[in-house]
């Protein structure tokens, strides 16, 4: 599975905007991203004020697929999907990004980053509806219930995960039980209740031309 394998704290510098791609340590004072404002590389102190349309629109698609872990391939395949799909071709394209496994784990707490969630899922930590899914990319439904393997529930990664989850919260389409380990996706989200800086509009301009 092709992935990207290079600093994640350049990835925020670049979209000028914190991904909290590092989970818990986003939100500290480690974070790069707060130490070093500006672009990465030799002239990244000297970023441009002048942008043409396509680069804002390209800089957009960039920064979602940055934040949800996905390359450029299955980005695509996403947005054709959401094309074809009834309604507005942003928003769909945002409910499916949203609705996959590995996010779905991330927002209900049991990873500290959408690339933890995704490494977690690969190596079978999670029942999906009672069922053994080790799927990233698995398409999540209404109702759907996520519960973490008993022989799973002292792994370091997700204790910390669920103790540190209040930092960020956890969504209002989304239930968690703590006690019973299980996370249900109560609806998927609409416009309003995704708060995460995306002008998807921009991103169905660039694939539009």
């Amino acid at each position: 599975m092709a992935r990207y394998t290079g600093s994640s704290c350049r990835l925020c510098r670049r979209e000028n905007l914190r991904l909290f791609l590092k989970g818990d340590r986003c939100y500290g004072g480690k974070c790069a991203f707060e130490r070093r404002a500006y672009g990465p590389g030799q002239h990244g102190q000297r970023r441009g004020a002048k942008y043409s349309d396509y680069k804002i629109q390209l800089r957009e698609k960039q920064k979602v697929k940055r934040i949800y872990g996905i390359l450029e391939k299955q980005f695509r395949g996403y947005y054709y999907q959401a094309e074809r799909q009834k309604g507005i071709t942003g928003t769909n394209l945002l409910v499916l990004l949203e609705s996959r496994l590995d996010n779905t784990v991330y927002r209900m707490g049991f990873a500290s980053s959408r690339t933890q969630a995704r490494q977690l899922v690969r190596h079978n930590h999670f029942l999906v509806n009672g069922i053994k899914v080790n799927i990233p990319s698995y398409k999540m439904k209404s109702g759907d219930k996520v519960e973490i393997r008993e022989a799973s529930r002292k792994v370091p990664a997700i204790v910390e995960a669920m103790e540190t989850v209040v930092r960020r919260g956890i969504p209002t389409w989304i239930e968690v039980d703590k006690e019973k380990f299980v996370g249900t996706l109560v609806a998927l989200p609409n416009r309003q209740e995704l708060t995460i800086p995306i002008h998807e509009q921009l991103i169905v301009e660039l694939y539009s031309k």
